[in-house]
């Protein structure tokens, strides 16, 4: 299953039935899981692990050496989940840090030319579409959407189940459940048809999460306000406790909102 015409490190641990196409290239410090498929011209770089059934395609560097200053050659890694699929000319960076590691969970789809910066870590069921920046230091939480050619700033912390539209240049913290587009990055609503049909939330439960963004981004309070108004008047729920705890723990600082307010 491995061609002759590919480098695989004597050191390189490939799992069961993985296929190595012509001029790939497997590093030393390599785990690879089963059934995995490198093609031609991808290259799986030191300090990459790599879960069953994942797919790398022509030209993707996987587990690149971090693009930053503050690296100064340290053991880093790069650790990528089962089921993922890493598209054509994809780069992802390893950490930074000592025996840090930049991540791509479970049933992740990475589109063509994207790049994710170390110590980065793309949740489950992700999906990021062609072109992606990804600066160091991201995360992209559970089931959300990032379309083509948008570009997240280092730092930046996006909600589960959102969607950001293609273009978008993404500078503060995207709150989850919504749909962020246009630059300036704006509120464009609730990520509706993805809460209903794919995360089988109920009616009721959109409806509070609606409710919650309205105060948020549509009632013309400040953030402060807006919030004691969604204690107020949405009954205590998970969605709303989220959303709640995101705007706390990024320290108010969010898309679409100027100024964070104490």
């Amino acid at each position: 299953m491995i061609s002759p015409l590919a480098y695989v490190d004597p050191s390189a641990q490939l799992g069961k039935d993985v296929i190595v196409h012509p001029f790939a290239c497997i590093d030393k410090d390599v785990v690879i899981g089963d059934r995995c498929e490198i093609f031609p011209y991808a290259s799986i770089i030191h300090g990459t692990r790599m879960g069953n059934d994942c797919k790398v395609y022509q030209g993707a560097i996987v587990g690149a050496d971090p693009q930053d200053f503050r690296w100064k050659g340290q053991q880093t890694y790069c650790v990528i989940g089962d089921n993922t699929v890493i598209r054509e000319q994809v780069i992802i960076n390893r950490s930074i840090y000592d025996d840090g590691a930049t991540r791509i969970d479970d049933n992740v789809f990475v589109m063509a030319k994207s790049h994710i910066g170390h110590d980065s870590h793309i949740n489950n069921r992700c999906v990021l579409g062609n072109g992606v920046t990804c600066a160091g230091g991201v995360t992209v939480d559970m089931g959300t959407i990032l379309s083509s050619n948008v570009i997240l700033h280092e730092g930046v912390n996006v909600g589960k189940l959102a969607l950001v539209k293609g273009g978008c240049r993404i500078s503060s913290n995207v709150p989850p459940y919504t749909i962020i587009a246009h630059n300036p990055a704006t509120y464009y609503g609730v990520n509706h048809v993805i809460l209903g049909k794919h995360a089988h939330f109920s009616e009721e439960v959109i409806d509070d999460i609606a409710k919650a963004y309205r105060h948020i981004y549509q009632s013309g309070t400040s953030l402060f306000n807006a919030m004691r108004r969604i204690e107020a008047d949405i009954e205590p729920c998970k969605q709303r406790d989220e959303i709640l705890t995101f705007i706390r723990d990024n320290d108010s600082r969010i898309v679409g909102i100027s100024t964070a307010v104490d």
